[in-house]
């Protein structure tokens, strides 16, 4: 659990897997009113509704950074289940021609409420073509964007290293230093480390020329897909 008291909620952080994808799927509870958001459900739904009956939690949206698999797996079951509205980027939904049950889609910018706690999607494309992060006061949930080690493929259809570059400014930008990062996988170190610690660590946010990034961004030498050094 992760507690941010001055921003008034909680966040349970779940472990899923399918195979050898493994994902972190986040539970977020305002601690004024109780009310719970999920984001990116994938993979055990089991797990995901024992921890909100544990938590006495009834979910009242879910959030998707992208429309990748292991990231959306489990949106329109929970979605019919519970009744929930689902939120991704326009951009997104288009582009991949997504849809679930009860989808509602965000432009650029746009702020949705779960209680008190305010909930700002940023368009942040590279690793797909509207990939959004959700930024809260203290938090910043970014999918596959940005790794806690690294950052997203840019290879695979509506990715661009260009966008990635831009994005990750962006980010750097708009978000400060004390802010906690929530990836969508962890590649060795615990999600929640500040952005801070990215802007010290992460080699491609470390990088500040375009053309740097893009190409060791897909450089042809990598030896692992998720080797990011």
């Amino acid at each position: 659990m992760e507690m941010n008291e001055m921003a008034g909620y909680e966040i349970f952080m779940l472990r899923v897997s399918s195979g050898n994808i493994i994902n972190q799927v986040y539970i977020i509870v305002d601690s004024y009113t109780g009310k719970t958001a999920i984001v990116d459900p994938a993979w055990n739904m089991e797990l995901i509704e024992a921890k909100l009956a544990r938590l006495g939690a009834v979910p009242e949206m879910i959030l998707l950074t992208h429309s990748h698999e292991d990231h959306v797996q489990l949106a329109d079951p929970l979605a019919r289940k519970f009744g929930v509205n689902v939120y991704m980027s326009r951009r997104e939904a288009d582009y991949y021609r997504f849809g679930c049950t009860n989808l509602h889609l965000l432009d650029d910018g746009a702020t949705v409420w779960l209680g008190r706690t305010a909930i700002t999607g940023l368009l942040t494309p590279g690793h797909t073509a509207g990939g959004m992060c959700y930024k809260l006061e203290g938090s910043l949930f970014t999918g596959d964007t940005a790794f806690i080690e690294g950052c997203g493929i840019c290879n695979l259809p509506g990715g661009s290293p260009d966008d990635m570059f831009d994005s990750i400014q962006r980010i750097k930008r708009v978000a400060d230093a004390s802010v906690r990062v929530y990836p969508g996988h962890s590649f060795g170190e615990k999600p929640g480390q500040t952005l801070g610690h990215l802007l010290s660590n992460n080699v491609y946010f470390i990088l500040e020329n375009r053309d740097t990034f893009v190409k060791f961004r897909m450089r042809s030498n990598q030896s692992r897909l998720f080797h990011f050094q």
